[in-house]
């Protein structure tokens, strides 16, 4: 009895240990295969490009390569929702940007709820738009655009990378605190829309600091602020919006998330990479170059971002009645 006992307690203290030795396993293993990024945007771009640089590290950090598929159309949902169907296992991960924050509000009949079905899993970067103006736009100063906006009720056109893109919602939130009456004008992407700014066919754009900081120092466009709420250390002399409109503060932010229920392990392993890529000087140094900071953290830290800007950006949706094209 005595040795059937002991068989038990050995067999029973075996079983507990099985799931903790797997997760064990599987943390140490993974990842054995590529890992797909799923990024909601065209190649080229500043998030498509910060993507890019972290997927080379982190292949060369785990030994196996993190494939970059780009997926754009309905304002990053199409992405969403291929990274959300996706088996949780780890390797298929979304790049989140302001824009899923924006369209689960925007888009009344999506599929899944962005916040419910996704897992946090790290911030990669943060940046600002900057508001330019054509130079022939009789302004220097926040409050000379302001003034001149009212003086010219829907007279002055503000463009967009699209209907509830990071540049439109920025828009709307400047207008909605300062009371200014502009018309939008929507385009498909950042570069028409600084195509016609530079043009003169608008006067007005939120643009991607990427997009614009090259045309500002060339004097092409004129830069009255930038929308988050400090200064850009690329721009150091251009204020920010908040210094005239208090409160105001808007930005654009990228990082990894996976489809809900991939394990607590897998996540946590691949915090910890991403944390350690961004406190490399060398891709600190290139996420500066694009106009943003890197954005460290843990997967809770990621999570509140996301959840106080759906929230955020669901208020200003509602009440400037924005709909989808």
């Amino acid at each position: 009895m005595k040795f059937r006992r002991r068989q038990f307690l050995h067999l029973a203290a075996g079983a507990a240990a099985l799931p903790a030795l797997s997760r064990i396993a599987r943390t140490q293993t993974y990842p054995p295969r590529p890992v797909r990024v799923i990024v909601g945007f065209a190649p080229g771009g500043s998030t498509d490009i910060v993507v890019r640089l972290m997927g080379h590290w982190l292949a060369e950090r785990l030994g196996q390569p993190f494939i970059v598929e780009n997926r754009p159309g309905a304002n990053t949902n199409i992405a969403a929702e291929a990274v959300i169907n996706a088996v949780p296992d780890g390797y298929t991960l979304l790049v989140a940007t302001v824009s899923n924050a924006i369209s689960a509000t925007l888009y009344e009949k999506l599929k899944f709820n962005f916040i419910r079905d996704t897992a946090p899993v790290s911030g990669i970067a943060r940046g600002t738009f900057v508001m330019v103006v054509n130079p022939s736009v009789p302004a220097t100063t926040v409050l000379q655009f302001i003034a001149y906006t009212k003086d010219n009720p829907g007279k002055v056109a503000m463009a967009s990378a699209g209907t509830g893109s990071g540049p439109h919602v920025t828009g709307e939130l400047f207008k909605v605190m300062t009371g200014v009456n502009m018309s939008h004008v929507p385009y498909r992407g950042d570069a028409p829309a600084l195509s016609d700014l530079l043009g003169g066919q608008v006067q007005l754009y939120f643009s991607t600091l990427a997009g614009s900081i090259e045309y500002i120092r060339a004097g092409k466009l004129r830069a009255l602020a930038v929308t988050t709420a400090t200064r850009s250390e690329a721009l150091p002399d251009i204020p920010s919006v908040g210094e005239f409109v208090p409160g105001y503060e808007a930005s654009q932010w990228n990082g990894f998330v996976a489809p809900r229920a991939t394990p607590d392990e897998i996540i946590d392993k691949l915090n910890k990479e991403i944390n350690a890529a961004l406190a490399d000087p060398k891709i600190e140094a290139r996420i500066g170059d694009l106009g943003s900071k890197t954005f460290p953290g843990s997967p809770a830290d990621f999570g509140e971002l996301l959840a106080n800007e759906t929230e955020k950006w669901g208020k200003l949706i509602r009440a400037a009645n924005i709909k989808p094209e």
